[in-house]
């Protein structure tokens, strides 16, 4: 990657890549230490969060509180305390060199002496237009997020790997039926994972098997037309459908750089946000290839907000 042209920049302190949870909350305890962090929210505010609707399982709500709602919670919080928020998305960076260099939405912008990195990490989806249609009407990548609102009803996902064995049978504990949608007439999951799938007495295996269509209506998610391989075409009757087909961390733009794993998640030393390069830290998804959780997204961005300050103050 060419670096950025030497043309007189903007200086940060501390430069927050990314605008869920992670980043959000990275802002909040870096202005509280005085970092006068900016913050570019790149293309997705919010982050994955604002994918699902109604969010049950962060503490500090009785009731639960809505996607849309959170996120803003945290967004205003970060700005109140003094992050300086701003829309844009970071198309070029160069940490070769100190101060590291960014440019915003494909022009040199900014310089920094820190940056946490909490870009996320993007869900596969099969790319169905009807699948688009019902996103957060029953269609989610999630079952630990939106598993709960499905107890004692009949969903679907979709995979074949670890991620959907491990989706499949935590939805099979909720639901009265779990249909697993599988393209090939093998798993690829772990033997153990495929052990605990076909142990489990609520769960049908629909093998050589792809998903044309998710059905609705403006209640949301009616069922699933499916086609096997022999061109048999069926609809299943389930409440909702579940994508398990993995997620593709946000990590292309620093990987000249940092380093990443097989999978593209930025590597962090042990339980810290610290990266091989010394002043980039990683935060929330985008490092996280296990838990992908809001809360857990949250805490790894005040460890890299933490870690910053005492990077910077040494």
């Amino acid at each position: 990657m060419c670096a950025i042209k030497d043309t007189p920049m903007e200086k940060a302190r501390l430069l927050i890549i990314g605008g869920g949870p992670a980043g959000y909350t990275a802002g909040i305890y870096a202005s509280r230490a005085g970092l006068s962090p900016v913050l570019y929210e790149g293309p997705e505010p919010g982050g994955q969060l604002t994918t699902t609707t109604l969010v049950e399982n962060y503490p500090g709500f009785a009731n639960g509180i809505d996607s849309l709602s959170l996120t803003s919670a945290m967004r205003d919080q970060a700005k109140n305390v003094g992050t300086d928020i701003r829309r844009g998305v970071i198309t070029k960076a160069d940490l070769s060199k100190r101060p590291f260099a960014f440019e915003i939405d494909g022009a040199p912008a900014i310089e920094a002496d820190a940056v946490i990195i909490a870009t996320g990490a993007t869900a596969k989806y099969l790319g169905l237009p009807s699948e688009r249609k019902y996103r957060g009407m029953g269609v989610s990548a999630c079952a630990t997020c939106d598993g709960f609102f499905y107890r004692k009803k009949d969903v679907a996902v979709v995979g074949g790997g670890d991620t959907a064995c491990e989706e499949a049978t935590y939805l099979a504990g909720l639901c009265r039926k779990v249909y697993m949608i599988v393209r090939r007439d093998v798993f690829r999951a772990s033997e153990a994972m495929q052990n605990r799938v076909k142990n489990t007495s609520n769960i049908e295996i629909l093998w050589n098997c792809n998903t044309r269509e998710v059905l609705g209506d403006d209640a949301g998610v009616t069922g699933v037309r499916i086609e096997r391989k022999d061109g048999e075409v069926f609809d299943i009757a389930v409440d909702g459908f579940f994508l398990a087909i993995g997620h593709h961390p946000n990590s292309d733009l620093f990987k000249e750089w940092v380093e990443i794993d097989g999978n593209g998640y930025i590597v962090t030393d042990g339980c810290s946000s610290h990266t091989n390069v010394e002043g980039v830290f990683a935060a929330g998804d985008v490092q996280d290839p296990h838990y992908r959780q809001a809360i857990n997204a949250a805490a790894s961005g005040c460890r890299a907000a933490l870690d910053a300050e005492k990077y910077l103050k040494k």
